[in-house]
């Protein structure tokens, strides 16, 4: 028989992928057959010549499970595929057919099934498909992943719990993630004093940790949607720090702390070059992640030269200052397929900060 987890969440960038593919590593350990599924994509990507949602591509690629790509991502959403149910062009239930077998499919290939849902638990709704319409059409017992907090966070279950207990969905497990290390014990003693009442357990998840949360120049650059000069390596860099190019080159120096991505106008020629000069000591090359050069006036032949020979992996925008900031402080990066450095840190801190046995315990 095989042993199912819905992965839920509160909310967006919890941690669900994080947690899944934490499981997933540790699984592979005691189990002999692990499976993956991401039941309702609402993120599309082309992998291996497949439409298939983002983190399915990503555990695929990561746990070689190419072979159960078809089966990972049986519902993945278009353009149009919102519009068409609404319009009663389309059938939901159709979908929901293809997420049943797919999963059914899975359950005899498996012992140990992982099912990722989709944002928080009213995603999908439109069609419904949400998580907790999915966990009980899918007898699987739910794991929610919530933030690192205390009241925001009780607050944030209790909204989605609700959702959970309409339809009858069996919640077994909230996985705190993102916690303050200094505060974790404090932060899981009130929120396990909040569910006392309840047969949900609280367990501890993952601590902070700046280097899974911050992006890399590669994934920035499809962020903004800008060609990054770099080579792999370069583009792999994880940015921790942004900086605004806007004060006199000293005070910019002055500034520069671990990775920063410093965010330069154009006509700041004498920033360009005093950058990418520094480039190439080694005091400073570990704090000059890159550069996103900004504004509509044209980059002068002599800083576009100094650029290329210092080889300082740099974007190209006409966009303002306060556009690219802002897209970059507003977003939170997700884990991808290439982000070698993150996947094993996350493997790495699966074994210390999750305990797996008394995870797999409750399901």
């Amino acid at each position: 028989m095989c042993k199912k987890i819905f992965i839920a969440a509160t909310g967006q960038h919890c941690g669900k992928t994080t947690t899944s593919l934490s499981l997933l590593h540790l699984a592979r350990k005691k189990y002999s057959r692990v499976g993956f599924i991401k039941p309702f994509g609402p993120k599309r990507t082309s992998y291996l010549g497949q439409f298939v949602d983002i983190d399915a591509a990503l555990i695929a690629h990561v746990y070689e499970m190419e072979d159960q790509l078809k089966l990972m991502s049986p519902v993945v959403l278009d353009s149009h595929t919102t519009r068409d149910v609404l319009e009663g062009k389309d059938d939901p239930k159709k979908y929901l057919e293809q997420i049943c077998q797919a999963t059914y499919e899975l359950e005899k290939q498996c012992d140990f099934l992982i099912i990722e849902g989709a944002g928080h638990s009213g995603v999908g709704s439109v069609m419904g498909l949400n998580n907790a319409q999915l966990a009980q059409q899918l007898d699987a017992p739910v794991l929610i992943v919530a933030g690192g907090g205390v009241g925001n966070v009780i607050d944030a279950l209790q909204l989605n719990l609700a959702l959970f207990r309409e339809t009858g969905a069996d919640v077994r497990m909230i996985l705190p993630n993102k916690l303050i290390k200094n505060k974790r014990e404090n932060t899981l003693k009130y929120l396990q004093l909040a569910f006392k009442e309840t047969d949900i357990q609280v367990v501890g998840g993952f601590n902070y940790s700046h280097i899974l949360a911050n992006p890399t120049l590669r994934y920035l650059s499809e962020l903004l949607g800008l060609e990054l000069h770099s080579d792999d390596e370069q583009a792999s860099q994880i940015v921790h720090h942004v900086q605004l190019g806007a004060a006199s080159t000293q005070r910019i120096v002055d500034l520069l702390r671990d990775s920063t991505l410093v965010i330069v106008p154009s006509s700041r020629d004498e920033v360009l070059v005093m950058l990418s000069t520094l480039y190439h000591l080694p005091e400073f090359k570990n704090k000059i992640a890159g550069l996103v050069i900004i504004g509509v006036a044209p980059l002068t032949e002599i800083a576009q030269r100094i650029l290329k020979n210092a080889k300082i992996p740099y974007m190209r925008t006409a966009e303002t200052t306060a556009e690219v900031y802002t897209a970059i402080q507003e977003d939170v990066a997700k884990i991808g397929a290439d982000d070698e450095e993150k996947i094993a840190l996350v493997q790495q801190l699966a074994e210390s900060e999750l305990d797996f046995d008394l995870i797999d315990s409750l399901f």
